[in-house]
């Protein structure tokens, strides 16, 4: 059924740009209501269902984020992954299809048919799987770290988004052993005995070089890298010759900022051990999109891997809030805020 025209609907607008890591991104967005508007040929309205919230979009909300995507414009909705339904038609896309997008930031959104994308949902075990960073974790830990049999691999950040699906993604293609690194001794076990690492370090104990010895004495082969600042410092002290390093993320300097954002790097040590050190984007192509999704489903129904997810309730009005609380290290997994039952 079509909304009524009676009734607006709300987007979450970028207010004002963010000055810098230490200013929440709560505070430069507001709720604007947007009135309803009718279809034009070829048009489509939307009921979003689930929202994915990543540490990215606080970067975005910057005036120059300097990332390989669009910066968020001011007094306008915000723009990211979401789930939601078909409502409207006014083009080939059937009233009831559960559809992929990128303007998760709104309750209802209206647009061409081709914007969104419609779910096999006979491959899931539910809508909401298809918001992961699984194309991020699997492009860097098999593309760019190349990881496979008898790799000792690395994950910093492992309980986020990407990196608890980076660190199964390398079980999967057969290393030998995973560590991933985290914030609290709650998630040590969460990565251990939900996620299947074999072993995880809780980073805020100060012990990383030390742990990281203890754990891969011969050193890691592979480091997944989300966090940066001293992890990073520790992983090169910790690779085997020839190690792979697939720089992804920074999450340290991302709250805060300061010193620990910037790893200083040891050049001669990375020299003598030949280290590979590759920072990447992902900038979701047929080709990366069509090679997680190969092994994803699968994957998941051979329970090879989980979905890591942490829902929250609320609607869209949390979810700025929600933000703040990922990069404040809130939660696990990939982070999703339901919008409408």
């Amino acid at each position: 059924m079509p909304s009524s025209p009676a009734a607006p609907t709300r987007d979450v607008v970028l207010a004002r740009h963010r000055p810098g890591p230490g200013t929440l991104p709560s505070s430069c967005v507001h709720l604007q209501d947007r009135p309803w508007s009718p279809l034009r040929p070829g048009q489509v309205r939307v009921r979003n269902e689930f929202l994915q919230v990543t540490a990215v979009m606080a970067d975005l909300m910057s005036e120059e984020p300097g990332l390989p995507m669009p910066a968020y414009a001011l007094h306008e909705a915000l723009w990211g992954g979401a789930v939601g339904t078909v409502t409207e038609s006014a083009a080939d896309l059937p009233v009831g299809t559960v559809v992929q997008h990128m303007k998760g930031w709104q309750e209802e959104c209206v647009d061409e048919a081709p914007v969104f994308y419609p779910i096999p949902l006979q491959y899931l075990p539910g809508r909401e799987y298809v918001l992961n960073q699984g194309v991020t974790a699997y492009h860097g830990m098999v593309d760019v770290a190349g990881v496979g049999a008898g790799d000792v691999v690395f994950v910093s950040g492992a309980a986020g988004g990407v990196g608890s699906l980076a660190g199964q993604i390398a079980k999967a293609r057969g290393a030998s052993t995973v560590i991933g690194s985290t914030g609290s001794a709650e998630k040590v076990r969460y990565l251990v005995d939900d996620l299947g690492f074999d072993a995880a370090i809780n980073y805020r104990d100060g012990r990383i070089a030390e742990e990281l010895a203890e754990l891969a004495p011969q050193g890691i082969d592979v480091f997944f890298d989300t966090v940066g600042g001293v992890q990073f410092e520790a992983a090169v002290h910790a690779a085997a010759p020839d190690a792979r390093f697939a720089l992804c993320g920074a999450l340290a300097g991302q709250v805060g900022g300061g010193t620990e954002s910037a790893p200083r790097l040891d050049i001669m040590t990375a020299i003598v051990k030949q280290l590979v050190i590759r920072p990447f984007s992902t900038l979701h192509t047929p080709e990366q999109l069509a090679a997680w999704g190969s092994h994803y489903g699968q994957w998941l129904a051979e329970g090879r891997i989980v979905f890591p997810h942490t829902i929250v309730d609320g609607g869209l009005a949390v979810a700025p809030d929600v933000l703040d609380g990922l990069l404040e290290g809130r939660y696990r997994g990939n982070v999703l805020v339901r919008l409408h039952d």
